[in-house]
């Protein structure tokens, strides 16, 4: 029993690991959203751990309830796989939103830099607000794929706290590997200082987070 709990959680490890860096909607939005938007590191990496801990626990909360009332593994992957179709369209979304107003706010721009000098901190912090509880919908609505059949089913056939264990274990890992990537890449990357790169980095930014919407879809097929 030990030994074969000891087995799972290293699984729930690897598998963590490989989910989350071969999935770049796990940390490229806080990466290019956080350049974009010049937040704060501290920022950036609470963002990270928020929206990963909702993107866990969502999944946690679904195997949990499905193992409790008796479903069967086919039946909660079919959540899942729904959950997930729903969450990388709300991904595409977000960023041609964003890329659409990063183009309008790149062409306005030049105006606003001389009929309004200076910045407005409430109209800034709204647009943050609103900016993450988009991110954290998302992230909410995104399954970890592998957690319940590869992990939670088989974590079932021993204890309750086998279960809690790999659950616990996965998470953690995934969060942290988020935190990682997303720090490493922000203390790496520099953005372009070419005027233009500036001027519509807001519209660059929306870009890559659809594109990288579209690029898991189109794995996913």
């Amino acid at each position: 029993m030990a030994e074969s709990t000891t087995v799972l959680i290293g699984t729930a490890i690897t598998i963590a690991l490989m989910h989350t860096l071969a999935g770049p909607d796990h940390y490229l939005p806080f990466i290019i959203l956080g350049r974009s938007e010049k937040w704060s590191l501290k920022k950036i990496l609470s963002w990270t751990a928020l929206c990963g801990a909702g993107h866990v626990l969502s999944s946690v909360l679904i195997g949990t309830l499905g193992i409790a009332l008796g479903w069967n593994v086919h039946r909660l992957q079919w959540l899942e796989g729904l959950r997930g179709n729903i969450a990388v369209w709300a991904l595409i979304a977000f960023g041609f939103v964003y890329m659409c107003w990063g183009i309008l706010r790149g062409i306005r721009g030049h105006h606003h830099s001389h009929s309004h000098p200076h910045s407005h901190p409430h109209d800034s912090a709204h647009t943050h607000s609103r900016t993450f509880w988009a991110l954290f919908t998302i992230f909410i609505l995104g399954p970890c794929e592998p957690l319940i059949p590869m992990l939670m089913f088989p974590a079932a056939s021993h204890s309750i706290g086998a279960i809690v264990l790999v659950a616990a274990v996965f998470s953690a890992v995934t969060i942290l590997t988020m935190i990682a990537c997303v720090l490493l890449a922000y203390m790496g990357f520099e953005l372009f200082e070419f005027k233009i790169v500036q001027r519509y980095v807001h519209a660059f930014s929306g870009f890559a987070i659809g594109a990288s919407g579209l690029l898991i879809m189109l794995a996913d097929k």
